[in-house]
């Protein structure tokens, strides 16, 4: 018998193509955030120790909004959560029972990394006197814990498309046929590929919101900011866009089976993949055409901040694309092997809400835009 057995997977409540697109729109939405406490907390943390005055200004503000933005991370990342589930349960489910108590310790890794946040923002807002030495590296600890949990969510991401490695992590990490939950996906070729790439496309997504920043929100810090944000931000999307495809190239051309690398370089997905891999360096591009007389407007920041979207949308999709064609030996993911009983009433609500709270989003960012001038002025 395969490992699993297509013959009982459960009805899918929603329409395929329902899943999938929230699936990856929600990834998507997830990931901009997520990029910053990724990345960009790191160097938020490093700034404030080690840089100039104005890094040190940069890390303060990204510092102090990070607590909106790691609470805005965490409820755009159930979305993708709940369609993973729903659709793939018998590849997910499994993966995270193998490793099941490193994928518990996300929730307590999570809880003190937000708390050390707040902890580290409160030193920031009391002045010079009230950031301690402990809140200090309450934020070093974040910065660590963040990228711990990153680890861990690539572990166990990667293994639930690695079903050859199951039946091996499962004899090594059980007691009388029981899974003690102990294993990670170390030795999965592309779980480290997978984990550095997410890094390089965050660095991009760091240099986004910089300019972003610096032109819509940071009205009050004067021009010598903006043109040290620029120069700064310049200097990471280009790191970004390198590390980006380096751990791409190794990922796709070391790591990728046959059966992968042949979908994906056949036919009009071969021309998703290509664009997969030069669209991070478009951001940086744009960044060095754009701001080539030494200051941004507020449209030019704004369409940088829509290329890294773009960007991070379209490796989103060729991400979902290659999980399906990993999967096709074990179940066909989609309707073929899954019957549809469509539930309208959870269905109903979900888009009410997931409507609701980005629009709720989109007005605090216009707010926050608008009143800017008005301090400044």
């Amino acid at each position: 018998m395969p490992p699993i057995d297509a013959t009982a997977l459960p009805p899918l409540p929603a329409p395929f193509w329902f899943v999938e697109f929230f699936k990856v729109l929600g990834f998507t939405l997830h990931m901009v955030p997520m990029n910053l406490w990724y990345a960009g907390l790191v160097l938020a943390v490093v700034l404030g120790a080690f840089g100039c005055e104005h890094g040190r200004r940069w890390g303060s503000r990204l510092m102090l909004q990070m607590p909106i933005l790691v609470a805005a991370g965490i409820n755009f990342g159930i979305v993708p959560l709940l369609f993973l589930q729903v659709a793939y349960a018998k590849a997910f489910y499994p993966a995270t029972i193998l490793m099941a108590w490193f994928w518990m310790a996300v929730i307590g890794l999570l809880i003190p990394a937000y708390y050390g946040v707040y902890a580290y923002a409160s030193g920031l807002r009391g002045g010079a006197e009230a950031m301690t030495p402990l809140k200090r590296a309450a934020g070093w600890c974040s910065a660590a814990l963040f990228l711990a949990i990153g680890f861990l969510f690539a572990n166990g991401l990667s293994l639930s498309t690695n079903v050859g490695a199951w039946a091996d992590l499962w004899e090594r990490h059980s007691v009388a046929g029981a899974a003690t939950g102990t294993a990670l996906n170390l030795a999965d070729a592309t779980f480290w590929p997978r984990w550095l790439l997410m890094f390089g496309l965050a660095l991009g997504t760091t240099a986004a919101w910089t300019v972003f920043d610096a032109l819509w929100l940071a009205v009050r810090e004067g021009e010598d900011y903006q043109r040290w944000a620029l120069k700064f931000a310049v200097s990471v999307a280009i790191g970004g866009a390198a590390w980006a495809s380096a751990a791409g190239a190794w990922y796709v051309f070391g790591t990728w089976r046959p059966e992968v690398r042949e979908a994906m370089f056949a036919g009009p997905t071969s021309c998703l993949t290509w664009l997969t891999g030069v669209i991070p360096w478009l951001p940086a591009v744009l960044l060095v055409w754009l701001g080539r007389g030494k200051q941004l407007t507020r449209t030019a920041a704004t369409i940088v901040a829509g290329a890294q979207l773009a960007a991070l949308a379209v490796n989103a999709i060729s991400r979902q694309v290659v999980q399906n064609v990993e999967l096709r030996k074990l179940f066909d993911p989609g309707v073929s092997a899954q019957p549809v009983k469509v539930d309208w009433g959870p269905m109903v609500m979900f888009l009410t809400v997931f409507v609701a709270g980005v629009g709720v989003l989109v007005w605090m960012f216009a707010q926050l835009a608008k009143a800017g001038p008005e301090v400044s002025s």
